[in-house]
C-alpha cells in the first residue's frame, strides 16, 4: 500500500487559521485607559459605585490578557498532537473571564454592603462623573468593535469580551445614575445600593460567559438556521439514486465541523462515489467558510447504512422533495 502525494493544484481542505490577537491588544489598551480614568474618578469622589466600576475594569484587563493568550493559541495550526487544530482554546478564556467576573462581583457586593452600613458623603461629583463617562465611551467603542469582529469571524472569545465591555458601559451608566441621585437627594445610601445592583449584574454576566464556554467545550452543534442552510446545500445533490443522512455538526472556536453519510447505489464504482463526494464538499466549502465537511459513502441497499446515530439533522430524501413540491404545486393551483 502506497501513500500518494497530493496532486498539484489540490485544494487545501484544512480550515483557514486566523490570528485575531490584534483585537486582544485593543482590549488591553482600552482596559488600561479605563482603569486609570475610573480609579481617578473614585479617588476624587469617594463613591463606592465608582470604585466598583473601577474594580470591574481591572477584571477587564485580566480578561483581555486571557483573551490574548487564547487567541494566540487558537491561531496555531494543526499538529501531530492536535489534528483538528487548537481553536477550542477560545473557550478557556471565556471561562476564565467568567470566573474573574464572579470574583470582582464578590468584592463589589461586600464593599457595597459595608458602605451601606457606614455611609459616607460623595465629593467632586461633576468631575468624577465626567471622567467616568469618558471611560464608558472608550469601553463602548471598543466593545462594539469586538462584538462586530466576533460575529464576523465567529469567535466566542471576541464576542464574550465585547459583551463584557458593553456590560461595563451599562454598569457605568447605573453608577452615574446612583451618584447623581445622591447629589440631588442627599441620600448617601443610594450609592451603595446601586453598587450592590451592579454586583448582581456582573454575576449574571459571569454566569453567561461560563455557560457559553461550557457549551463550546461540550461540542455544541451549529445553530438550527446554520444546520438548515447546510442541509439545503446537500439537498441540491439529492436524486433518485443519491440521498444523505446522519448529518451532525459541531463548533470548535471559530471553526466548524460537519459529517454526513452519502448513500448511493452499491453498483457505483469507487470513482463515481468519489467524484460525487468531491462535488458535495466543494459546494459546502463555497457556502460555508471555516467549515470542514467529512463524507462517509455507503451503499443505499445495505441495511447497515441506516440508523447510525440517535441525534442528527435531517436532509430531505428525493421522495420527500417530490412530495413537497407536489403539495406546493397543488396549493398554488387551487381555487382562490
Amino acid at each position: 500500500m502506497t501513500n500518494a502525494e497530493p496532486a498539484a493544484g489540490t485544494p487545501d481542505r484544512a480550515p483557514a487559521v486566523r490570528d485575531l490577537s490584534r483585537y486582544a491588544y485593543l482590549s488591553i489598551a482600552a482596559a488600561l485607559v479605563t482603569i486609570t480614568l475610573k480609579f481617578f474618578a473614585w479617588r476624587i469622589t469617594g463613591s463606592v459605585g465608582l470604585l466598583s466600576d473601577a474594580a470591574e475594569s481591572v477584571v477587564n484587563l485580566v480578561a483581555a490578557v486571557a483573551v490574548l493568550i487564547a487567541l494566540r493559541v487558537a491561531a496555531m495550526p494543526a499538529d501531530k498532537n492536535h489534528h483538528f487544530g487548537h481553536t477550542k482554546a477560545e473557550y478557556f478564556s471565556a471561562a476564565i473571564e467568567g470566573m474573574m467576573i464572579f470574583a470582582a462581583a464578590v468584592v463589589i457586593v461586600y464593599t457595597a454592603v459595608e458602605r451601606f452600613l457606614n455611609p459616607q458623603p460623595i465629593e467632586n461629583v461633576g468631575v468624577g462623573l465626567a471622567i467616568s463617562v469618558v471611560a464608558s465611551v472608550v469601553n463602548g467603542v471598543v466593545g462594539w468593535l469586538l462584538i462586530r469582529a466576533g460575529r464576523r469571524y465567529r469567535s466566542l472569545t471576541l464576542t464574550a469580551d465585547g459583551k463584557h465591555l458593553m456590560t461595563d458601559v451599562w454598569t457605568s451608566a447605573g453608577v452615574v445614575v446612583g451618584v447623581i441621585a445622591v447629589a440631588l437627594t442627599g441620600i448617601e445610601r443610594l450609592d451603595p445600593v446601586i453598587a450592590f445592583l451592579v454586583g448582581l449584574n456582573i454575576i449574571w454576566t459571569g454566569w453567561s460567559l461560563v455557560r457559553e464556554s461550557s457549551e463550546g467545550l461540550m461540542d455544541i452543534a451549529l445553530s438550527k438556521e446554520e444546520n438548515a442552510a447546510l442541509a439545503a446545500v446537500l439537498t441540491r445533490f439529492v436524486s433518485p439514486d443519491v440521498h444523505f443522512h446522519a448529518l451532525r455538526t459541531r463548533v470548535s472556536g471559530h471553526h466548524r465541523f460537519a459529517e454526513v453519510h452519502v448513500l448511493v447505489p452499491g453498483a457505483w464504482t469507487v470513482q463515481q462515489g468519489h467524484d460525487l463526494v468531491e462535488e458535495v464538499e466543494d459546494a459546502v466549502r463555497e457556502e460555508f467558510a471555516d467549515l470542514t465537511l467529512t463524507c462517509h459513502l455507503e451503499p443505499a441497499e445495505d441495511p447497515r447504512a441506516y440508523g447510525d446515530y440517535p441525534a442528527e439533522f435531517p436532509v430531505p430524501t428525493h421522495d420527500q422533495i417530490v412530495a413537497t413540491r407536489g403539495a406546493e404545486g397543488a396549493s398554488s393551483t387551487g381555487p382562490s
